[in-house]
């Protein structure tokens, strides 16, 4: 019997150390608010601003490329600049500004490049090309093409298929006779009047 009650106290015991465990930080809630907020702001203050991404990337050297004009939806415009010795790489003028961009392997045979420090991405495929900024996930860009994009695709006529010749008709060989072709036989005509009827 003692030991009973020395469980059924220990049992009171722990349940109460650990009700005031659980209603402590409740009565002490509203004050880690305000250093919450108190770090928030210290930090907000003390946070640098955004480094100037167009200071930090001096611009390709075009000399010597081939220049390529896009014209693109809403009256958008962009130039590539292609160096026949580096397939690697092509400057993409944009909004006034020359970009350096890297080519980037695809699984479809698209030409990707990328420049991750503006988030430019520009895809090119036999039928147009697009710009896309990869940081705010969206089209700078679309439909744009070349002058040679443009041209209007010109079909070939493909010529119609002609019916094969009817095979000719068989002749006999000499020495056997020729069998004429017999019409098909046409079936009785149904009679109108009903049989007579047998006499005995």
């Amino acid at each position: 019997m003692p030991t009973l009650i020395k469980n059924t106290l220990l049992a009171c015991s722990l349940a109460m150390a650990a009700a005031t465990l659980c209603a402590a930080p409740s009565a002490h809630a509203a004050e880690p608010k305000k250093t919450v907020k108190a770090k928030a702001s210290a930090k907000s203050k003390s946070h640098p601003k955004a480094v100037d991404v167009v200071g930090s990337e001096p611009e390709p050297d075009i000399s010597g490329t081939t220049t390529t004009d896009f014209d693109c939806e809403l009256g958008n415009k962009v130039t590539t600049y292609h160096n026949d010795s580096d397939d690697g790489h092509i400057a993409l003028r944009w909004k006034k500004r020359l970009h350096r961009l890297t080519r980037v392997g695809t699984t479809t045979g698209a030409k990707r490049f990328e420049n991750p420090t503006f988030g430019l991405v520009w895809i090119g495929i036999p039928a147009k090309g697009m710009l896309l900024d990869s940081r705010l996930n969206r089209q700078l860009a679309n439909e744009c093409k070349n002058a040679e994009q443009m041209k209007p695709v010109v079909e070939t006529p493909v010529a119609p298929v002609a019916a094969p010749a009817p095979m000719p008709a068989a002749t006999p060989a000499s020495g056997e006779l020729a069998v004429p072709a017999v019409p098909p036989v046409a079936a009785p005509a149904a009679l109108d009047a009903p049989e007579a009827k047998k006499t005995n």
